[in-house]
């Protein structure tokens, strides 16, 4: 299916790994001109540069002006079709809500929640000057999945997921669609890594990290996590024209994690 994406511009957040590079090498295969933010590069998103497709922009998300950074080098593109908020983090809270410091609260929804509202807000006058866009911003199954050992993390992506649903009732009558992807685990280093939620649980179980994938694996019925390439394809899909009348939608991609209610 031609998703008819070739010549548009996107800003991808979080974009040097993980699902973040996922999205962006599919964008960039559908022929989309990126703008690639993240703290650091990565071998993967410098190869990605060097096709001349991809601008990184080197930009702490954290920082209540780095948004207008990685807008900026957008704007330098003369236009914004397409802004995914991917940006985000997680940190198991495996001694309990007592000892979640306000720090620590803090730090997620920064990451999980400001991160977007601050870069969509950035991007919007943008969008609205070219006459439309999508977002589309990466949620997580446990925005209702709701996790004691990921409380604060849990929160935030509620928090996004609402944020995201109210921002697409503003602008659906002005060409912008919003739009959010829930992935449940995925096979990134954010889960699997050497300090990823794997390695974290299992040393407190006093177990192996690939039995605690494992195990958080069957937990969906199709018994894998979802690839980053999955999400990435769906990602420039909700992106598309092809589905222009989606909008104010979660979509979940989590191998049948969460029941149907």
């Amino acid at each position: 299916m031609d998703l008819g994406l070739a010549g548009k511009v996107a800003i991808v957040t979080g974009a040097s790994k993980g699902i973040g590079l996922a999205i962006t090498r599919v964008l960039v295969d559908e022929g989309v001109a990126v703008v690639a933010g993240a703290r650091d590069a990565s071998a993967e998103l410098d190869a990605l540069s060097r096709s001349g497709t991809v601008t990184f922009v080197a930009v702490d998300l954290g920082d209540p002006d780095g948004a207008a950074h990685v807008v900026d080098a957008a704007a330098g593109r003369g236009r914004l079709d397409i802004l995914v908020n991917n940006v985000g983090a997680v940190s198991p809270r495996l001694d309990g809500f007592l000892a979640v410091t306000d720090e620590q609260w803090s730090t997620s929804y920064t990451l999980n929640l400001m991160a977007a509202v601050r870069t969509t807000r950035a991007a919007l006058p943008l969008m609205l000057a070219g006459g439309g866009g999508v977002v589309v911003s990466t949620c997580s199954v446990n925005a209702t999945l709701a996790d004691p050992s990921v409380i604060d993390y849990s929160a935030a992506k509620a928090a996004l997921r609402s944020f995201s649903k109210s921002l697409s009732k503003e602008l659906g009558p002005q060409g912008i669609r919003v739009n959010t992807v829930s992935p449940g685990p995925v096979s990134t280093d954010l889960w699997l890594g050497h300090d990823g939620v794997a390695a974290a649980v299992a040393a407190r179980q006093g177990s192996d990290p690939s039995a605690v994938a494992a195990a958080a694996a069957r937990n969906s019925v199709t018994g894998r996590f979802t690839h980053p390439d999955e999400v990435g394809r769906l990602v420039a899909f909700l992106a598309s024209d092809v589905v222009g009348n989606i909008t104010g939608t979660d979509v979940t991609i989590d191998g049948g994690l969460v029941p149907t209610t």
